[in-house]
């Protein structure tokens, strides 16, 4: 399941070979990715029929190039607009949209672009050389382990709150109790939905997203003449190329930021059901732990972009492994490409690497090709793009509610999830306008029912006995990490406050 470098070279230079689908998926998968609400799947699903008349092995390299760009694109809004489009982008506008606001929008997307191409890169070439050994972390990573991971990104909603941890706590609790609404996962049973059938299975995830960050932005931004600040106008109207080459420049400067971050996204995205939310807010929580200067997070702070950044694109080879060695899909797009190989008749498994290598390791030279191609493309436009950000809000703010209004009719085609977007967008305005941080009520909306989900699939397997929790290796280690990560933030004060009461004491 391993081929020599010289089988590598040969399936790259056979990929090429198929530019003629892979260039308009990228520039298709860009548009979709920078439109709220629209997403790789949704838009797989619609080009279903196209896909299914393919040859197998184009039909899936015609996906997958859709896909990663579509990763890469969410970014875009996400920066300029602060409208997370997908879940897997909720963490970029938590420092990319600052440095919007403040006139170095070029720079952001820059940043952006180079840290997803740089960890799409790496991440696909460490697949490709580590597939034997990726393809066994689902084995070791059950409900336990995840429980944790979850906790890594919950945790999250504490570090941004630590300016007013009371507000923060509960704005992140809000969020729990929202993302418990909907049938409970044992008996059925409706919780909080008011009577409403369209929120039996949950509050729809992408209307709350773009409610809680777009229309919530578009309110205040409203009251405004820009969206940028009064020096950050003035940087973008004096704005030439330098921005961008700067952006490449402080990108590669936190070059080893862009590989564990990366890296991490391809170790959750091989987890099936973890996907590139849990492993944004991850790589952003760990990012700020480990960081000399945390309290620069969430004010435009490089690393809080290149962050989440990488990690999201890092998940994207990543779902791909448990879909080829186990046939079991990593997320929504790789289950659609389930259905597409299927059809085809395709075997799942090892042998698949051996009897169709242009599918299986074809598909990770495809990521590769069109990574590739995504930074000769997107990076020349970040000066062109920013420029929305110059548009007067009179027009703006109108223009932002009805891509988002149609971004949340989208994934589920009701008319129902519309107004979820509004009563979000009311309810992220408020608590903007009161200083809770709607991010906190985001997380708790995404990784709660998550969490639950874990939780009571462990007591299911153990009988309700609550031991189980730490009844893994893996599990307990996971558990000392999650602690360290907590209390490193206070230690590493005490210990500063220790050292100058020292150097004092010296002097």
């Amino acid at each position: 399941m391993a081929p020599d470098f010289g089988v590598f070279v040969s399936l790259f230079v056979d990929t090429l070979d198929y530019w003629w689908i892979i260039i308009p998926a990228t520039l298709l998968g860009i548009v979709v990715g920078a439109i709220p609400g629209f997403s790789a799947a949704n838009t797989i699903i619609i080009l279903l029929p196209l896909t299914l008349s393919m040859e197998p092995a184009t039909g899936m390299i015609f996906m997958v190039a859709l896909y990663t760009a579509s990763r890469l694109g969410a970014g875009i809004p996400a920066i300029l607009v602060n409208i997370p489009g997908t879940a897997g982008a909720a963490a970029t506008p938590l420092d990319g949209y600052p440095m919007a606001v403040s006139g170095r929008g070029q720079q952001a997307l820059a940043i952006s672009f180079t840290a997803s191409v740089a960890a799409g890169l790496i991440t696909t070439v460490a697949a490709l050389l580590l597939i034997p050994w990726l393809s066994q972390v689902a084995y070791h990573l059950h409900s336990v382990e995840m429980i944790v991971v979850m906790l890594f990104g919950i945790s999250l909603i504490a570090t941004i709150s630590a300016a007013d941890t009371i507000k923060g706590l509960i704005a992140g609790f809000f969020g729990l109790m929202i993302g418990y609404i909907g049938a409970d996962v044992v008996y059925e049973a409706p919780r909080g939905t008011f009577g409403f059938l369209e929120l039996y299975d949950k509050v729809p995830l992408i209307p709350a997203l773009v409610g809680l960050f777009a229309i919530s932005e578009a309110f205040v931004v409203i009251e405004r003449n820009t969206i940028l600040s009064e020096q950050g106008a003035i940087k973008q109207q004096h704005a030439g190329w330098g921005p961008t080459f700067e952006g490449i420049r402080d990108t590669f400067v936190h070059w080893k930021e862009v590989i564990w971050t990366s890296l991490l996204g391809l170790v959750i995205g091989v987890i099936p059901g973890a996907g590139a939310a849990i492993a944004s807010f991850v790589a952003y929580q760990q990012s700020r732990i480990l960081s000399k200067t945390p309290e620069l997070y969430g004010t435009g702070h490089i690393p809080g972009l290149v962050a989440p950044e990488s990690a999201n694109n890092g998940v994207t080879s990543g779902t791909l492994i448990p879909l080829l060695i186990i046939g079991v899909p990593g997320g929504a797009t790789a289950a659609i490409m389930a259905v597409v190989l299927e059809y085809h008749g395709v075997a799942f498994g090892p042998d698949l690497f051996d009897s169709q290598p242009m599918i299986a390791y074809g598909s990770f030279t495809a990521m590769l090709i069109t990574y590739v191609l995504l930074g000769l493309m997107i990076l020349p436009l970040t000066r062109y793009f920013s420029r929305v950000m110059v548009v007067p809000t009179v027009y703006m703010a109108p223009i932002l509610i009805a891509f988002t209004l149609v971004g949340s009719f989208v994934p589920r085609a009701y008319v129902f999830d519309m107004g979820v977007a509004i009563v979000f967008g009311v309810i992220g305005y408020i608590a903007r306008r009161t200083g809770y941080h709607v991010a906190a009520i985001l997380i708790g909306v995404i990784l709660g029912p998550l969490l639950e989900n874990y939780f009571l699939r462990a007591l299911r397997i153990s009988e309700g006995d609550l031991t189980v929790l730490f009844s893994s290796a893996l599990g307990n280690t996971l558990w000392v990490l999650l602690l360290l990560s907590l209390l490193a933030p206070g230690l590493k004060r005490y210990l500063g406050r220790l050292k100058s009461g020292n150097t004092n004491a010296t002097e």
